[in-house]
């Protein structure tokens, strides 16, 4: 298992990420996460879209609601060959009441907590917190990594513009 701790930290503590860090130009590796019904979702059930995988620590947190609201509202606005998929380690139905009271529904909203299939697939596991990361990652229509960002301080905001400016490149 692949371990790096000088990619990210958290409240300015150096975390550990687990997994294998996923490169540009690379094909992206399928995974299996769980959508709010319990329903397993996998990458490859979004073949022939851009994809926006917005990854983040915990819905119940200020930057992490602001992350999904943010591209909540992006996607209303976004050709409908790009599909905006979130990704956190929190139950699905913390992500269902979320989504629900908040009126999140211009996205996937996507928990891994069960086997942690996308977090150890795309290098996105904090060991310390078994919380993934905050990050951006843009898949072409073939899934090949055309934008990476692993948020260095995973209290701060991804750049939204970056990946917003290479996912609308790629329809």
């Amino acid at each position: 298992m692949n371990k790096n701790n000088s990619k990210v930290t958290f409240a300015g503590n150096a975390m550990t990420l687990v997994g294998t860090e996923i490169e540009i130009g690379r094909t992206a590796e399928n995974f299996t996460a769980l959508d709010q019904g319990l329903t397993p979702i996998q990458l490859s059930d979004f073949n022939g879209k851009v994809k926006i995988l917005s990854v983040f620590p915990s819905i119940d947190t200020g930057v992490c609601s602001a992350q999904t609201h943010r591209f909540n509202k992006e996607a209303a606005s976004l050709n409908e060959n790009i599909q905006i998929i979130t990704l956190s380690n929190d139950l699905p139905f913390a992500l269902g009441r979320f989504c629900g009271a908040e009126g999140i529904d211009n996205l996937i909203t996507l928990s891994d907590h069960k086997e942690l299939d996308f977090g150890l697939k795309y290098g996105f596991v904090v060991e310390e917190l078994r919380l993934l990361a905050r990050g951006v990652v843009v898949l072409d229509k073939n899934n090949t990594v055309q934008h990476i960002e692993y948020v260095p301080e995973m209290t701060n905001e991804p750049n939204y513009e970056a990946a917003l400016k290479v996912a609308k490149s790629l329809v």
